[in-house]
């Protein structure tokens, strides 16, 4: 299995769940004191879908939503940003989809998620078996569809199924403590899927939690670079990244820009990452181009109405002055 070959096919299933975001306006509001708020669609595989599609892919989304106006909210959301729902399905009962509120500020800046009795950790087995893996490139999830079942053995299976039809797995551990039953079952779980991942993005923080301390993050990143993965792509915040692939580790850095949010990076850098390996871009170029989609969101309110087109990344380009020195390990 060629990973860019099956990347530059352009058409992607994206595995996990689509929520519903709001935020205080105007931006600097407290949750607490606001009086209006901004809505739209939240949940990273609905993201990263989301900025796919605007950079001209192809992109499915694979999930459970509630079977309430919420929900419908959330499948009429995916037709507006193009993401095909076909595999978005309806779950009855008391299970709700998730809820997130967070704040349109760095200082202070609270994010509150509901994620008790989420439909998306509904999805089944049967779910992920109803794809047809063969029209897609490549698959890719975040960390958080593997917090509970059934979702976890779903997703496993997805894996399986993918790998079986000959595509790459690409997975952002996106690790959210919250969603998890203990941080022993996320270590052991987590640590699972990115052994079988072709592509994975992580912090420094989720390399050293899988290998069980934070010092131990870089040697982990490098151990999956030199035994099951592809790529493998170490994240540092502000101190850039390391891009470890074909034996070599690569430096970038990031574009400073004034932030007026933590949220929504790692959901476009991902967008605009697998957009450019599928554009047919240096891997080196692409982590830069996905480092730019970051920056652009973190500027602005909302999640994913602020992930760039193609156009938008590019002017982004043109106006910036250039990224930051990279920090070398």
């Amino acid at each position: 299995m060629d990973v860019l070959e099956g990347i530059k096919k352009n058409t992607f299933v994206v595995v996990g769940r689509v929520g519903i975001d709001f935020s205080p306006e105007p931006a600097g509001m407290a949750i607490e004191d606001a009086t209006s708020m901004m809505v739209g669609m939240g949940g990273s595989s609905a993201n990263i879908a989301a900025g796919l599609v605007k950079f001209g892919s192809s992109a499915a989304l694979v999930t459970r939503v509630s079977d309430d106006a919420i929900g419908r909210y959330c499948v009429n959301q995916l037709a507006h940003y193009g993401v095909d729902a076909a595999h978005v399905k309806p779950i009855a009962g008391e299970f709700r989809n998730s809820l997130a509120v967070y704040e349109t500020r760095v200082e202070n800046h609270n994010s509150v998620i509901y994620r008790n009795g989420a439909a998306d950790f509904q999805m089944s087995i049967e779910d992920v078996e109803a794809v047809d893996y063969t029209r897609y490139g490549a698959l890719i999830t975040a960390g958080t569809v593997f917090a509970a079942e059934p979702s976890r053995t779903a997703a496993f299976r997805a894996f399986d199924l993918a790998k079986a039809a000959g595509l790459p797995v690409i997975f952002d551990v996106d690790y959210r403590p919250y969603s998890w039953p203990s941080p022993q079952v996320a270590e052991e779980v987590l640590s699972k899927a990115g052994a079988m991942a072709d592509i994975i993005v992580a912090n420094d923080e989720e390399f050293g939690f899988m290998a069980g301390g934070i010092e131990m993050g870089l040697a982990k990143a490098r151990d999956l670079a030199a035994t099951t993965a592809a790529i493998v792509i170490y994240k540092m915040g502000h101190l850039g990244a390391i891009t470890i692939a074909n034996g070599t580790e690569t430096p970038s850095g990031i574009y400073p820009v004034e932030a007026v949010k933590p949220t929504g990076a790692g959901d476009s850098f991902m967008a605009g990452f697998i957009a450019s390996l599928a554009a047919g871009r240096p891997l080196h170029e692409a982590v830069m181009r996905g480092s730019a989609c970051a920056a652009i969101v973190v500027a602005k309110p909302g999640c994913a109405p602020a992930m760039p087109t193609e156009n938008q990344l590019e002017a982004f380009l043109a106006s910036h002055p250039g990224p930051s020195v990279p920090d070398v390990i």
